[in-house]
């Protein structure tokens, strides 16, 4: 089967319902659509959060992904506001035993997935916002500069959603995309950073497996077991070690490891291929996991991603890129909406590259402005998540779901603001945006506002790595 010399077919013109009038309408229901939403109708906007499955948070739920990145800078949260409170309401929520091991944590948190479904649709119901599952938004409507309807499609057949402003929390920037908001994909020559297809496991004996690291020095991403299995055949050449593993409890293991290359997460061959793949590579993973480590003999998998996770695909050109230069000088902006510290995250493009890795100093951050949300050319529209307008070093830092929380979070408060006003996003002033962010919890640096780059930092501070 082939798309090439694809015929076309011409569609009978239809007569749709408008189904829904809200002031906001959001796409997506990961990270960052959840906090707009929240912050949307919470702020008094009749809101309407459309997501394509039957459960919220995105790559955090669907994919498995198996932790939270860092809230933190190294010394303080970073991340606070609805994104903090989301993650504390998910420990509590998840039982005595998990409360235990992380009350203090707010890095590398391991996620609960049936649990934080649930806390999503509390914390997002409660807010006020409507939610509407198994829908996606497949045309857009246009009236010059600005969004006059989605086009949604679901079980109930097709029919028209009318708000006064868009949030696009696609991650993909698809209703940008859909609004003809013109987009990058990619490095230089098109090349993307692969999926995983993560897992979770039980069955594993955390007390063997940690005695193991100890007795041996092996790190706990296992580089070790990892390069002597590659080298054997048990494993496929690629990352010289586990991604990420997370502890839900001392039988409960979530795994972040291995890749499927050459994934574009918007185009569905893509997406049948690495779900096919990624769910044989986890199968070859297990095997090596049973005889190699310690610990891991007697596992079982339990659950596997809805979807591979999808790390990069579309950056919208807005009215700010922000830059790598951003990032390394720590720059502030007077639009700043939140603020960064997580490191740049380049996953290998291939199974024969290198990661690119680069850290900022223990309590350091960078800002993130308001006019790398708003897409060129669109008057009413926002956009919130990995997909906002920055190089793609800076959106190998920022794509990670508790920065999302923070842009989605800003882009609902945006929405409220101009939906009382009467005006389009460009026009929120950017002094009262600010302020309920701070009033409402968020962290916007020391001194929020006011644009400088960080020149106390010494040559050399900013720490660089490559790796396989």
């Amino acid at each position: 089967m082939t798309k090439l010399n694809m015929q076309t077919v011409t569609i009978p013109s239809q007569n749709l319902p408008v189904s829904y009038t809200p002031d906001v309408v959001i796409v997506g229901g990961g990270a960052s659509g959840i906090a707009a939403a929240i912050a949307a109708a919470s702020n008094g906007a009749n809101t309407l959060l459309i997501e394509q499955r039957g459960y919220l948070g995105g790559m955090g739920t669907a994919a498995l992904v198996p932790a939270f990145c860092p809230y933190t800078d190294g010394e303080k949260p970073v991340i606070r506001g609805i994104g903090l409170d989301l993650l504390e309401k998910m420990k509590h929520a998840a039982g005595d035993d998990f409360m235990r091991r992380y009350k203090e944590q707010l890095d590398w948190v391991p996620i609960d997935v049936e649990t934080l479904k649930r806390v999503y649709d509390a914390e997002v119901q409660s807010s006020g916002a409507k939610v509407l599952f198994h829908t996606v938004a497949d045309q857009v409507l246009l009236d010059g500069d600005r969004i006059s309807g989605l086009v949604i499609s679901n079980k109930s057949g097709r029919s028209v959603v009318q708000a006064k402003l868009y949030i696009d929390a696609s991650g993909d920037a698809d209703l940008a995309a859909l609004a003809g908001v013109p987009f990058q994909v990619g490095g230089e020559h098109g090349e993307l950073q692969p999926g995983t297809m993560c897992y979770v496991v039980t069955g594993a004996d955390k007390a063997r497996f940690e005695q193991f690291l100890q007795d041996t020095g092996e790190h706990k991403q296992l580089e070790n077991l990892v390069i002597e299995a590659q080298r054997n055949g048990d494993l496929p050449e690629g990352r010289k070690r586990i991604s990420g593993m997370a502890w839900i409890s001392d039988s409960i293991v979530g795994f972040n490891f291995g890749h499927i290359f050459d994934i574009d997460g918007t185009k569905a061959e893509d997406l049948t291929r690495a779900a096919i793949e990624g769910r044989k590579l986890i199968d070859t993973q297990i095997r090596f996991l049973r005889k190699y480590v310690p610990g891991f003999e007697h596992i079982f998998l339990v659950h596997s991603g809805d979807q591979i996770g999808i790390r990069e695909t579309r950056r919208i050109q807005g009215d700010y890129t922000l830059v790598v230069e951003d990032f390394l000088s720590m720059r502030t902006f007077e639009d700043d909406i939140a603020r960064n510290s997580y490191f740049i995250d380049i996953h290998l493009a291939n199974a024969n590259s290198t990661m690119t890795i680069k850290h900022l100093p223990k309590g350091k951050s960078h800002g993130v402005p308001y006019r790398c949300m708003l897409p060129q050319g669109k008057s009413n529209l926002i956009v919130a998540g990995r997909s906002v307008s920055s190089d793609r070093p800076v959106q190998g830092s920022l794509r990670v779901m508790p920065n999302c929380f923070a842009m989605g979070e800003a882009a609902g408060i945006a929405a409220a603001i101009a939906s009382f006003a009467g005006i389009g996003f460009r026009e929120v002033p950017i002094l009262e945006l600010q302020n309920k962010l701070i009033a409402q919890g968020a962290w916007l640096g020391e001194r929020p506002g006011k644009a400088d780059a960080d020149q106390t930092v010494a040559v050399g501070a900013v720490t660089f790595d490559e790796e396989c």
